[in-house]
């Protein structure tokens, strides 16, 4: 048994310095207690007839049940490799070397300079994260570097994923002149070297920018669903997009999180296709609700037909203040699937609430908020 070391970036704005270094927010655990056993190996396949999985370090565990949570894999996209990612434009979307490299970058552009983001078509990991980043790079830049300096936002869905009212008041009011949110744009494409970015907007015009750091978020897929990887191998990565199947994600029942496709296998977290966003606070409750349903199934019950979840999230909009979002999630029987619902469990109509306004106020919770979930997933 090893110690596992975590390197966490929920308070994103550790990517500026603003709240110290991303050493800073490492983390070491491990341990276990009452028979739990913690191995640091990856893993390579599983045998879903002979129910046992193989480890990167040459072990095999046998299981009853099996949970996975393998997160998500970021695609080669717009022209770019993995190298690219690592080297050249990072997406910095898993906190570590990126994120550090593109603090970097940031630290070291010139007075009035223009930073480029891309935003995949969701789902993707965090919904309103991009939208805070651009808000903290705003921050940063025109306190830093100049009141000229622009933060371009390349979207590719339609309109912005979550927080709309206080995202939209940001860019309009706090931001403004330095935030310019482009949505519904298409064939995006980067080059590494020269860090020209050309797309197609929403009036199919082809567009080019010369930008000076670009930040690509690129489209996911679930850990392991690369056609050949393991999660694919074991037939658990069984989506569909538009009624084409396109193997980036995990069909869960919500009542359990056990696979649609694999008796035996539970996914949660980011890999699972549910209903609910991606999310580490939503992670959190798939768990919940995951090993309750086991404890259920192993004592002869059914799970729990009705499950409840609550997502909620902080966003820093600059480097004092901050909004949030909640949301209630409650199981939907005629989607199977988890569904916003407002008071009385109500789906149809429901929607998130956000804070009333953005204030110094939510950013001195957000640390309130970011330790007791911390302490709760990883105690």
């Amino acid at each position: 048994m090893r110690k596992i070391k975590r390197v966490l970036c929920t308070r994103r704005t550790a990517l500026l310095g603003i709240a110290g270094a991303i050493a800073e927010i490492t983390g070491c655990g491990g341990g276990g207690t009452d028979g739990v056993v913690i191995k640091q190996a990856a893993v390579q396949s599983i045998n879903t007839t002979a129910k046992s999985v193989a480890l990167s370090d040459g072990s095999t565990l046998a299981y009853d049940r099996l949970i996975v949570a393998p997160g998500v894999d970021f695609m080669d996209a717009y022209g770019l490799t993995q190298s690219d990612y690592e080297n050249k434009t990072p997406h910095a979307w898993r906190a570590g070397p990126q994120t550090e490299l593109l603090r970097t970058q940031l630290a070291n552009m010139s007075n009035n300079g223009t930073f480029v983001m891309t935003i995949p078509k969701a789902p993707y990991r965090c919904p309103p994260g991009p939208y805070e980043r651009a808000c903290l790079v705003a921050d940063f830049l025109k306190n830093y570097k100049g009141s000229a300096s622009k933060v371009i936002i390349l979207d590719e869905n339609a309109s912005i994923q979550a927080e709309v009212d206080n995202f939209t008041y940001a860019f309009n009011s706090i931001h403004r002149g330095v935030i310019d949110y482009r949505p519904g744009v298409t064939n995006i494409q980067i080059n590494p070297d020269t860090k020209v970015v050309t797309y197609t907007d929403q009036l199919l015009v082809s567009q080019s920018i010369n930008a000076q750091v670009v930040n690509p978020i690129p489209p996911h897929r679930a850990a392991g669903s690369a056609p050949g990887s393991w999660l694919a191998n074991a037939g658990l990565n069984n989506s569909s997009s538009n009624g084409v199947p396109d193997g980036r994600w995990c069909v869960v029942d919500v009542l359990s999180y056990e696979s649609t496709a694999v008796a035996g296998v539970h996914v949660i977290g980011d890999a699972s296709s549910c209903g609910l966003p991606k999310a580490g606070h939503v992670a959190n409750q798939e768990a919940k609700i995951c090993a309750d349903a086991i404890i259920r199934i192993a004592g002869g019950q059914a799970p729990d037909s009705g499950p409840v979840a609550n997502s909620a999230c902080y966003s820093p909009i600059t480097a004092s203040t901050a909004s949030w979002l909640t949301a209630v999630y409650q199981y939907d029987a005629s989607t199977r699937r988890m569904a916003i619902a407002s008071n009385g469990g109500v789906t149809s109509g429901a929607r998130a609430t956000e804070a009333a306004s953005i204030t110094n106020g939510n950013f001195r919770q957000m640390n309130t908020w970011f330790n007791t979930l911390m302490g709760d997933t990883f105690s």
